[in-house]
């Protein structure tokens, strides 16, 4: 563990205390803690005697060294990158990417989750390559090793312009893959891996090789999505009724993320309606969260109750509150996949700037629609909705400003092509009229800039962003 002093090496009784009545539920993070039947998949943590135990055990084995779940700090230095431009930032992504390419390559392939201070994967975990913290045997196995790879990954394209960045992610999918099982009628893959070997099959989650496809368009990555069996109708839009795996469907949407399916497949032409119901569902959702938050549930004064009743979960309650839901807005707007919530920036082909107001974001009443995606294209729908003055923006080429628009064809409702414009920058710039609309579709080419946080006009308060706290 690590923060703004250093790494931590050592953590104590209080550090867990906020989890121990949830940790009640999950399986042990140890096959020989005293007192704790590891096949019952469940732990005692809210045990005195089996909590001192596992806290000295986690720090034993657990708590020096480095795990895969660190890859997600690639965002923290990779933002502080935009900010900064500074060399040394994008080459300790790079390098720490790398470092666990290398461990990976030691290991056989498999990217091991404990590697000790020297350098040794299972220094500390009898030489065990699984067993770390959040790491392949607890408490989620694969989801928190593919996560903060595939961030790390996009990261390093982001860095690099090189789609080779996301090997490490693209491997472990397919070692993942490989290892799969028919079960039921169904194929799944495993998610964790005990002493005695892989477990825990469930079916393979298409969210995290969209993210790869959606970075590098490649036939290569669409491959990987595809070959997973649609175990349900990936055009479906649902409403998020909590946070975490539905009992019923299977399907996880954890913080609320729960449509990148069908974002998917309407990006690839195979899902039209999606904007209209994805609109609806969001427009269901916050009104849902609104009842909640102000009903006798939504006052903290309450909240304690609830975790003793196990109504919400005491470290989730606040974004079970949240009536902030964005997933459509974030997908159809920017050209990408909602951010994954665990540490990954937010990617996407293009964003916007107002153009009068010399600020980020979308002017007021312009409305904005990624309609498709292509390697080397985006097709952009802009509306001013309002009836009686003009607006202008500037559409980015990139979240970060790392793509370059080559030109744009005009478009008309038919699909035919009605005029032409001359970008060859990373910025256009769209004056619409009142009441009116176009449709662009603009040639690209993808991750040729340095990204960065700037804006397409002086920015006098760029060298203040960042700022240290007056300890005082």
């Amino acid at each position: 563990m690590t923060g703004s002093r250093g790494p931590r090496f050592e953590v104590s009784e209080e550090d867990w205390s906020t989890h121990r009545g949830i940790l009640d539920d999950y399986l042990a993070p140890y096959e020989d803690i005293p007192g704790v039947d590891f096949q019952s998949l469940k732990c005692a943590w809210s045990n005195d005697e089996v909590y001192q135990n596992l806290i000295s055990m986690m720090n034993e084995r657990m708590n020096r060294g480095d795990v895969p779940l660190n890859l997600n700090a690639t965002g923290l230095i990779t933002h502080a990158f935009l900010h900064s431009g500074d060399e040394s930032l994008r080459n300790w992504v790079i390098d720490y990417v790398n470092a666990w390419q290398e461990r990976t390559r030691q290991n056989g392939g498999i990217i091991p989750d404990n590697v000790g201070l020297t350098g040794q994967i299972g220094e500390y975990n009898d030489g065990k390559w699984w067993g770390g913290y959040y790491g392949w045997r607890w408490p989620h196995g694969f989801m928190t090793i593919i996560e903060p790879l595939t961030n790390a990954c996009m990261n390093k394209v982001l860095l690099t312009g090189n789609m080779n960045g996301l090997q490490l992610a693209r491997e472990q999918l397919d070692r993942n893959w490989e290892l799969r099982e028919e079960q039921e009628g169904k194929l799944v893959v495993p998610y964790k891996h005990f002493d005695s070997g892989w477990t825990d099959y469930r079916e393979s989650m298409p969210k995290y090789p969209i993210y790869l496809w959606s970075t590098s368009m490649a036939d290569e990555d669409l491959e990987r999505v595809e070959r997973i069996p649609k175990d349900h109708d990936w055009n479906e839009v649902i409403v998020p009724a909590f946070s975490g795996r539905d009992p019923k469907t299977g399907r996880e949407t954890k913080h609320y993320i729960g449509n990148t399916q069908p974002w998917y497949q309407y990006i690839r032409g195979l899902n039209p309606d999606y904007p209209e119901r994805i609109l609806n569902a969001n427009y269901e959702m916050v009104g849902k969260q609104l009842a909640k938050m102000r009903s006798p549930d939504g006052d903290p004064r309450n909240w304690s109750e609830h975790y003793s009743e196990g109504i919400y979960s005491a470290i989730h309650i606040w974004q079970e509150m949240c009536p902030l839901y964005f997933e459509g807005l974030v997908q159809l707007t920017l050209g990408g996949p909602m951010h994954i919530s665990h540490g990954g920036l937010q990617h996407g082909r293009v964003r916007y700037f107002d153009a009068d107001a010399k600020r980020p974001g979308l002017p007021s009443g312009v409305s904005a629609l990624v309609e498709k995606l292509t390697s080397d294209s985006v097709t952009l729908h802009l509306v001013n909705t309002n009836q009686f003055e003009d607006r202008a923006l500037v559409v980015q080429a990139g979240v970060f400003g790392e793509h370059y628009f080559l030109h744009g064809e005009i478009i008309n409702t038919k699909g035919d092509v009605i005029g032409t414009v001359a970008v060859e920058e990373k910025w256009l710039h769209v004056s619409l009229p009142a009441g009116t609309g176009i449709t662009l579709r603009i040639g690209m080419e993808r991750f040729v800039h340095t990204p960065t946080y700037d804006m397409p006009w002086p920015d006098a308060d760029k060298q203040t962003f960042i700022r240290g706290r007056d300890v005082k």
